[in-house]
């Protein structure tokens, strides 16, 4: 098992866009792949999980989300970094998933499928309920402003061997 970074896509590593559903308008935040080049240096494995609720609400597709995660892939590669795993809850807020953010289920999800060790991870995110669901995993959170410099310094954070982590 190996620890994870359990990351927000939009407005930590990719620019805020609301109901992004044209891959060719998803764009990395300046220094975002510094940050993740850091994690994945110090064993990391980098994992996106990410809340789209515009396919729930019929903004946009499951095909056009993959599309968008092709892109990020392609726009990440060329900065040499290299995800483990993208996973996106695709529902609506109301409609009682167990996978969207603040709960922990896209985060469990990928610990089984990549064997990951979950309380040595660390969930990053923009939003209180991207940290919530690290904790609620029983990882430790991290939570960032919408500046990809941030992703930086929580890079840095979660390589520290101080950090503390729930047990």
């Amino acid at each position: 098992m190996r620890p994870a970074a359990f990351l927000d896509r939009d407005g930590t590593i990719v620019a805020n866009r609301h109901y992004l559903a044209d891959a060719d308008d998803l764009e990395l935040l300046p220094g975002a792949a510094e940050g993740l080049r850091r994690l994945a240096a110090a064993g990391y494995a980098l994992v996106v999980v990410t809340n789209q609720s515009g396919v729930g609400r019929g903004y946009f597709s499951v095909d056009a989300l993959e599309r968008q995660h092709e892109r990020l892939r392609e726009l990440l590669a060329a900065e040499s970094v290299e995800l483990a795993g993208i996973y996106a809850c695709v529902h609506a807020p109301d409609d009682g998933c167990e996978c969207r953010k603040p709960l922990p289920g896209l985060l469990v999800q990928a610990a089984r499928d990549l064997d990951l060790d979950l309380p040595a991870s660390v969930a990053i995110g923009d939003e209180q309920r991207d940290v919530e669901a690290g904790l609620a995993g029983g990882a430790t959170g991290i939570l960032i402003g919408r500046d990809a410099s941030d992703l930086a310094e929580a890079a840095a954070l979660a390589t520290a061997s101080t950090i503390s982590r729930p047990r």
